[in-house]
């Protein structure tokens, strides 16, 4: 008779860490633990906090078997490495050693449950070096079975240790906390999830595209259960070809009902450029590829959130980020202020709530873009203040909007010369002179200037002339130096002027007349010009 096949295991719980050196993302707890085995500075109580999936009870039963390990001799004792051979070891892992006792808080709430572990711990451990009580969730406890516990917490017999789990340890009483030495498991950065999928998939035999496993790795958001969980999906969600099954990244996509970062910039463009019906559109398309109204807005408020943070100087860079994604990001971080990008935030963030909670997803969705779309033109509280009180705003009071130009944009000087003219009623005459004699005119497009310097252009020029704008206008501007045609500066085209009205004149009859008259006789430069239609 043949051996039935053995039952397939999910790869949740087929990878859970069988050693401190499998845990990922918890470097810093490791170290610790390392050093208290090392030293003999045991703890008598153990509390792991942290999200779901970062690995609370795998690493409560770590603990134990590096407690309780003995070696593969049979000599050693308790270790960080534990050997997983010995039969404490064996034992535990297959959560059958009899002094290793498991208790989920959920389900044993009250105080007669603390009770049986009370009575029980004045016993020594049957086989073991330590018998230890892992209770998972323990924020689940009443309160009188915490009041229970907490004298046996406190001065537990020496051959006892307690390791607890909680994913909401603000639920657990301080006097408990304060009795347990405590240890915040980290969520799992997504570079390192995507990793170790990577490690999972090549041990299932099973191809899959990097795209696919970093879009998998975001989804977890930190949590290894989740995003093996995920991947057992995306698995059995995958074709089969003629060799290994392949995930891909349009797959993970579908399955998961997210939008390609691609669609989610070009939205955001839309959004920031104004166009109505094709941002209306692009939704629609979306929608209608299988994204789900959620996952369209989070995704455009994570592309935010990347901008605001370049726009702050921090490096976002990562693996699964394209070239293109990354010049956009800093386009808009360049070209878009703090002030509407935290409105922009606001409102999507506003917008993410409603459509989570709505009847009709796509159509909240669909009114909260145009509501962004609509209020990006409208002044901020600071430019209404200044508005009601008939001013200009306050120097230095607005960042640059984004596209469309909300309230400050529409009062910019209108031309070149207009700015100039700024400058001078600000006080900046040096500034504003330079402009006037020094600077040919090449894209005049407010808050934008480019301009080809000329030979007596001072070199500090440029580094003087953002912050002035910023202060005159109350925005900041982007003003490029470029080579390349230009116009000539005002005061060249002055002087053309003056030259083109001199000759105007000399050809004049009555002037023509009294050069001829006088040979020697000259135009008087001081005398007010003259007018050809004069």
């Amino acid at each position: 008779m043949s051996d039935s096949p053995q039952p397939y295991r999910v790869l949740a719980r087929k990878y859970r860490p069988r050693n401190f050196r499998e845990l990922i993302g918890q470097d810093a707890m490791v170290q610790t633990l390392g050093n208290a085995i090392r030293r003999g500075r045991l703890a008598h109580a153990f509390l792991m906090t942290g999200v779901r999936g970062v690995g609370k009870t795998s690493t409560a039963r770590l603990i134990a078997k590096a407690l309780n390990c003995i070696g593969p001799d049979g000599q050693g004792g308790p270790t960080i490495d534990p050997c997983g051979v010995c039969e404490p070891c064996v034992a535990i892992a297959e959560g059958r050693h009899i002094d290793v006792i498991e208790m989920d808080a959920a389900s044993h709430t009250g105080v007669d449950d603390v009770r049986e572990i009370i009575e029980a711990v004045r016993y020594a451990a049957v086989s073991a070096r330590y018998k230890v009580y892992i209770i998972d969730e323990v924020h689940m406890l009443s309160k009188n079975a915490f009041n229970a516990l907490l004298k046996t917490l406190e001065e537990p017999p020496a051959h006892v240790k307690f390791l607890f789990a909680t994913t909401e340890v603000n639920k657990v009483p301080v006097t408990v906390l304060s009795r347990c030495q405590r240890f915040d498991l980290r969520r799992i950065p997504a570079e390192m999830l995507a990793a170790h999928f990577a490690h999972v998939v090549a041990a299932e035999h099973v191809a899959a595209e990097p795209d696919a496993l970093s879009l998998i790795a975001q989804a977890a958001e930190g949590s290894a259960r989740d995003g093996l969980s995920i991947l057992d999906q995306a698995i059995a969600h995958a074709e089969m070809g003629e060799g290994a099954p392949l995930v891909t990244a349009a797959q993970v996509r579908e399955m998961l009902g997210l939008s390609d970062r691609g669609s989610v910039r070009r939205l955001l463009g839309l959004l920031l450029e104004g166009e109505t019906g094709p941002l209306l559109a692009a939704v629609r398309d979306q929608y209608a590829l299988g994204v789900e109204p959620l996952a369209l807005m989070r995704g455009l408020l994570e592309l935010v959130h990347a901008v605001t943070l370049v726009k702050a100087g921090r490096d976002i860079a990562s693996p699964g980020q394209s070239a293109e994604e990354r010049e956009a990001i800093a386009d808009w971080a360049a070209q878009i202020g703090f002030a509407p990008l935290h409105r922009l935030w606001q409102l999507l963030l506003k917008g993410h709530d409603e459509v989570a909670s709505a009847v009709l997803p796509i159509e909240t969705c669909e009114m909260a873009l145009l509501r962004v779309m609509h209020a990006a033109t409208m002044p901020d509280p600071g430019e209404i203040a200044q508005l009601l009180r008939g001013g200009v705003p306050a120097a230095g009071a607005v960042e640059a909007p984004a596209t469309p130009p909300s309230g400050p944009e529409a009062r910019l000087p209108a031309t070149f010369e207009d700015l100039i003219e700024a400058f001078w009623q600000r006080g900046k005459g040096q500034l504003a002179q330079e402009m006037h004699d020094c600077i040919g005119l090449v894209r005049y497009a407010p808050p934008e200037l480019d301009y080809r310097p000329t030979p007596s252009l001072p070199s500090d020029f440029a580094a003087r002339i953002t912050p002035a704008l910023r202060e005159v206008t109350g925005v900041a501007w982007r003003v490029a130096q470029v080579d390349g045609p230009a116009n000539p500066t005002l005061l060249e085209q002055e002087q053309r002027k003056a030259a083109d009205t001199r000759a105007a004149i000399r050809e004049t009859p009555v002037v023509k007349a009294a050069l001829a008259a006088f040979p020697d006789a000259e135009l008087d430069d001081r005398l007010e010009p003259w007018s050809a239609e004069r």
